[in-house]
């Protein structure tokens, strides 16, 4: 399998969603941090799980709890996760983002 990285503000708003959560219930966003990391796991050991976003190379996968999408990229040597973003608020912020 591939290594994942992630990009720094994915990270930030990887971390933003779980302290968001946990403020809602306590150990919800160790919940939230959970699907996360389920998810990660199906991506590397499945890249093409994720549908293709839009006409880019990008492909995404959708939580099933929260409402939030991974977008990322299947590269050669890495898998590149540029955002973890929510699905309901700005789309395409995150599409100007530099891979890492």
């Amino acid at each position: 399998m591939k290594p994942v990285r992630i990009h720094a503000d994915a990270k930030a708003e990887l971390e933003e969603a779980v302290a968001h959560y946990e403020t809602q219930r306590r150990g919800l966003g160790l919940v939230f941090l959970s699907a996360f990391e389920r998810a990660v796991v199906l991506i590397r050991e499945n890249p093409p799980v994720g549908a293709h976003y839009k006409e880019t190379l990008y492909r995404y996968f959708t939580l099933r709890r929260f409402p939030y999408v991974i977008y990322y990229l299947d590269l050669a040597e890495h898998m590149s996760i540029a955002a973890v973003a929510h699905g309901r608020r700005r789309p395409d912020y995150w599409r100007r983002r530099r891979v890492e």
